[in-house]
Order: C-alpha cells, then sequence, then structure tokens
C-alpha cells in the first residue's frame, strides 16, 4: 500500500466550496479570483505575440524584457534597484515560487514559522522538504503579529519565516515598524524568510505597502514573492515572481528549473508590453480596488454580520455570530452557500487550532458591481 507523503492532506477547501457553489448555484465569493477579465490591451497582447511565434521556451529565470519590467516597477514602488539578471526569477504562479524557495532552504529536521491562519500551501511545501511548522497565532482581533509568542517560538532549529502581508485571509497589514521589530528579533539567527506579497497592491485607505524589498538588512535574507494574476485580474495565467539577492536567487533557480523549467512565453511577452506601455496600472490599482470593498461593506451594513473593512487584499471577513453562533465556520459557509446562494471560505481552515469561539467567514469583494449587489441583497436577508 502506498505510502502517502502528505498524508493529511486532501482537496483544498477553496475547490470544495467553489464546486459546492457550482452545484448550487450559488454566487462564488468563496475562492479569490475576479469574475471580471483583465485589461484588454493585455488580453490583445498575448493574442498577438502567440501569431509572432513567440510559442517556444523562455529562459528559465523569464523572458528578459518582463524581469527587466519587474526591475524597474520595484526601483519606482520601494526604491530598491535591483539587476533583473541575477534577483529577479519569473514563475508559473507564486505558489510555484513559494514552493521553490521552500525547497532551496529548508533541510530535513529544520523549523518554519507560520502566522495562523496561514495560506494552505505553505506546509506541505515545508513537509515535503523534510521541515517542520512551528504555528504562532496573530493576535486578534486585528491579526497582528504577537512579537513575545514570536520570540518564543524561535529555536536553534529555526530556518525560515513566512511572512504574508497584506495577508489572506484577514487583510491585515504588516507596519515599517514591525519590519524593524522582525529585523531585530532575527539579527543575530542565521534565519531566512519568505514574504508573500501577492496582494501588494491592495493596500487601501491611502496606507502604503510595507514591502521587504525596501528594508535592506531584510531583503539580504529574504524571498520575496508576487503575483501577476492577482495584479492584472489574470488568475488563470498562473504567472508570478520571486525577487532574493543572487545568491538566494541561485539556490532557488536550482529548484525551479526542475519543477516546470520556465513560466508560459506568449503571457511573459504580454505582460512585458502591458507593463512598459501602462505603468499607471499599479498606481490605480488600489483605488479600484478600495471601491470594490467600500460598496459591498456599505451594502452589507444593515445585515447581521459585523466586520471591520479589510486594510489590503480582496477579502472582507465577516463575524457571524449574531446569526448561526451555533454554528462552526465550516459548517456556516456550507449552510450559506446551499441556504443562501453565497458562498464564503471558512477562517478556521487557515489555523493548525483555530480559536474555538472563532465565526468568521471570508468573502472575495473581487467582482463585478452586480455581483456584489446580488451577494449583499442575498446576505443582507438572512
Amino acid at each position: 500500500m502506498l505510502a502517502s507523503k502528505l498524508p493529511n492532506v486532501g482537496t483544498t477547501i477553496f475547490t470544495r466550496m467553489s464546486q459546492l457553489a457550482m452545484e448550487s448555484g450559488a454566487l462564488n465569493l468563496s475562492q479569490g479570483f475576479p469574475d471580471f477579465d483583465g485589461p484588454q490591451a493585455l488580453r490583445e497582447a498575448v493574442g498577438r505575440h502567440i501569431a509572432a511565434g513567440h510559442n517556444q521556451y523562455a529562459p528559465m529565470t523569464g523572458l528578459p524584457a518582463l524581469r527587466e519590467q519587474v526591475a524597474a516597477k520595484i526601483a519606482r514602488c520601494y526604491g530598491r534597484a535591483l539587476d533583473p539578471d541575477g534577483e529577479v526569477t519569473i514563475t508559473p504562479g507564486a505558489t510555484q515560487a513559494i514552493f521553490c524557495a521552500i525547497q532551496a532552504l529548508v533541510q530535513p529536521g529544520d523549523e518554519v514559522i507560520v502566522f495562523d491562519p496561514c495560506y494552505d500551501s505553505y506546509e506541505p511545501s515545508v513537509l515535503l522538504a523534510g521541515g517542520r511548522c512551528v504555528h504562532v497565532p496573530l493576535a486578534l482581533p486585528g491579526f497582528a503579529i504577537d512579537w513575545q509568542r514570536l520570540a518564543d517560538a524561535l529555536s536553534d532549529r529555526t530556518r525560515l519565516i513566512i511572512l504574508n502581508s497584506p495577508h489572506n485571509p484577514s487583510g491585515a497589514l504588516i507596519s515599517p515598524v514591525e519590519l524593524e521589530q522582525l529585523a531585530a528579533l532575527i539579527r543575530d539567527r542565521d534565519i531566512y524568510l519568505v514574504s508573500d506579497e501577492v496582494y501588494e497592491h491592495l493596500v487601501f485607505d491611502g496606507v502604503p505597502h510595507a514591502s521587504v524589498l525596501a528594508h535592506e538588512e531584510l531583503y539580504q535574507r529574504a524571498f520575496v514573492v508576487s503575483s501577476f494574476g492577482k495584479t492584472y485580474h489574470v488568475t488563470g495565467w498562473k504567472t508570478g515572481y520571486v525577487v532574493a539577492p543572487p545568491a538566494l536567487s541561485a539556490e532557488l533557480r536550482k529548484v525551479h528549473q526542475y519543477v516546470s523549467f520556465c513560466g508560459v512565453t506568449p503571457l511573459q511577452w504580454a505582460l512585458a508590453d502591458f507593463m512598459a506601455e501602462h505603468p499607471e496600472h499599479v498606481e490605480e490599482l488600489p483605488a479600484f480596488y478600495q471601491a470594490k470593498r467600500d460598496l459591498f461593506c456599505d451594502l452589507l451594513a444593515d445585515s447581521r454580520f459585523t466586520f471591520n473593512r479589510a486594510a489590503g487584499t480582496y477579502f472582507q471577513l465577516a463575524d457571524y455570530s449574531a446569526i448561526r453562533a451555533d454554528l462552526g465556520d465550516v459548517a456556516m459557509a456550507e449552510w450559506l452557500t446551499r441556504e443562501h446562494g453565497v458562498a464564503a471560505i471558512p477562517v478556521s481552515v487557515f489555523y493548525q487550532q483555530p480559536p474555538k469561539d472563532l465565526r468568521l467567514v471570508r468573502f472575495c469583494f473581487a467582482k463585478r458591481e452586480e455581483t456584489l449587489r446580488q451577494a449583499a441583497e442575498k446576505l443582507c436577508a438572512i
């Protein structure tokens, strides 16, 4: 009988809830993808490059023109001058980038600190590398780092800390002051970082994104991951990138070349063109998604859900204690989908040990106005 390398891993909650939404005919506010398309000029560029014959392997590290555009964007946004050849690697999706970074760093017996609630791909990647995750719960209600618990979790075996800001599922942000605290905490230790910043351009209310890329000391020990899919509304393209100092990039590429070798060529050409021609896209993105957040939250104001508006991402948490406190959040998400026609994600699945009184579900507001209005009407009727 086959002994599973991931015996406790099943079908992800995102797949399960999207399937249930489809079976129930429910509005899918569960899995994090838009129900609108990416920019027309970007989509047209793909066809243009396919027709031009850009259909063979891209370089293993990514198309030079796209790596140069990533470096130019990072210089504009975070003031860091990068070597596109030595520090930027294009990957088929941010999840693959995170996987390769973990495989490059983690040895059998190493410990990796993750902050709960945490994205579900982190721990399986650590386990496959022979490591062990140490789960540090974020402090409620604001989902901030509990610095004492983090300090207590560090050991001689700690190899890696995985950050996620803007944070999925809560939308919470790490501040520049907290990055300084982190730097001070690990300064004299041989600890590396994976900074999952896929929602870097979805930060609201005029607050700038605090990137590890802008922190000189932390960047020297970090892999910083982002996503073209999230930024350009094309999640199905599964194209992302990872930025790291040359020595770390070299180790990541050793793994990347045997996982996928390269990303999809015409998509990379199209993204390079669009980034060069429309640098304003990333500057306009916060206001674009903040308008959707505010519309959705305004529409839910008369519902029985309670919430604080998300500071980032395109997810909104909502507390349903006043509606069905008797239900755990997995059952609540299923009930909302089957009985009220709106699919959500339960937050407990992001925890190793969820708080007993957790009554939160996550809605995705990366949707057309019509979808958000229909969903809110159903939720307000409960």
